[in-house]
């Protein structure tokens, strides 16, 4: 029987936007270079193949490097929400004392937390739930 998975884990990456400095940050070789002929406007990346502007090249947690097509990315991932630091801190607090998503809702609409704070959740539920699931990014 088939089977409907979710990927769960985080992965950086950065579309290539054909600069100098992304091709030296990521050493994408230069096709004529392989070939041993003239510069080409063709850059691949070791082990992946051909790089284009507009394609992701993440980042695995050993620091290796891959490709995703920017229509598969858009369709793969999504960027983790932008929380600010202070629902950032109830989240790590909440976690810590092993309390249960439920339990910090409950707690946002029986206003323990600052008002700031339990306006923003309320404010921004889905946003929240998505955060405490999958993780964050705080605001700068």
């Amino acid at each position: 029987m088939i089977k409907v998975y979710r990927k769960t884990d985080t992965v950086k990456a950065e579309q290539f936007d054909g600069s100098d400095e992304m091709v030296d940050k990521y050493e994408l070789i230069d096709a004529g270079t392989m070939l041993g002929t003239h510069h080409s406007p063709e850059l691949y990346l070791t082990g992946s193949g051909k790089v284009d502007v507009g394609d992701w090249i993440a980042t695995g947690v050993h620091g290796e490097h891959w490709l995703i097509a920017d229509a598969v990315f858009k369709q793969t991932y999504a960027e983790l929400p932008v929380i600010p630091e202070n629902v950032a801190y109830v989240i790590k607090q909440a976690k810590k004392g092993d309390y249960k998503l439920g339990w910090v809702f409950y707690a946002t609409y029986s206003e323990i937390w600052r008002v700031s704070v339990g306006n923003w959740i309320r404010t921004h539920a889905d946003m929240f739930a998505r955060a405490w699931l999958d993780g964050y990014q705080t605001e700068d």
